[in-house]
């Protein structure tokens, strides 16, 4: 359980942790791979959201797995990336949230994870929380918190 005082001032910053769907590089689940290869390649990203028509969310594409769909017997072979689609290499089992955040949630969940996917009551994709936004309010807390709090030490007790 996080310190009462350390969460509120976490849970502060929360609306800082967004970046909006609107500017977060997603692709396709029909898409063929070379074009996701394409966009991964042009965002400088290592993984994206792959969401459907409809903008719900449903999986994760990885530069390793678009790699890993061209290696063949004779070495790199990157015309099969446009025999096949992303929702035939995507990983579906990852990790959403939704708002209002649950900030320890969150932080458990970033020690595995470089971004988070935020979702409404519909799965539609609403954006991601990335390590670096939670870091960079966490550094604000542990800079700032003797300007919100009094600072006491405990006594020790002896049993």
């Amino acid at each position: 359980m996080i310190t009462k005082q350390l969460e509120q001032m976490l849970n502060e910053k929360q609306e800082s942790f967004l970046i909006p769907a609107e500017i977060v590089a997603n692709v396709q689940e029909d898409n063929h791979l070379d074009h996701a290869f394409l966009v991964l390649t042009k965002v400088k990203y290592s993984s994206i959201p792959v969401l459907d028509k409809d903008q719900h969310f449903k999986g994760i594409l990885t530069l390793p797995m678009l790699t890993e769909t061209m290696l063949g017997l004779n070495g790199i072979d990157p015309t099969r990336l446009s025999r096949k689609r992303v929702s035939e290499v995507m990983q579906k089992d990852f990790p959403t949230i939704k708002l209002p955040y649950d900030v320890e949630e969150i932080l458990h969940l970033m020690v595995n994870h470089p971004f988070l996917i935020v979702v409404n009551n519909d799965d539609i994709f609403t954006g991601i929380v990335t390590r670096r936004e939670v870091l960079k309010s966490v550094n604000y807390m542990v800079h700032d918190f003797d300007k919100h709090y009094t600072i006491t030490e405990k006594e020790s007790s002896s049993i």
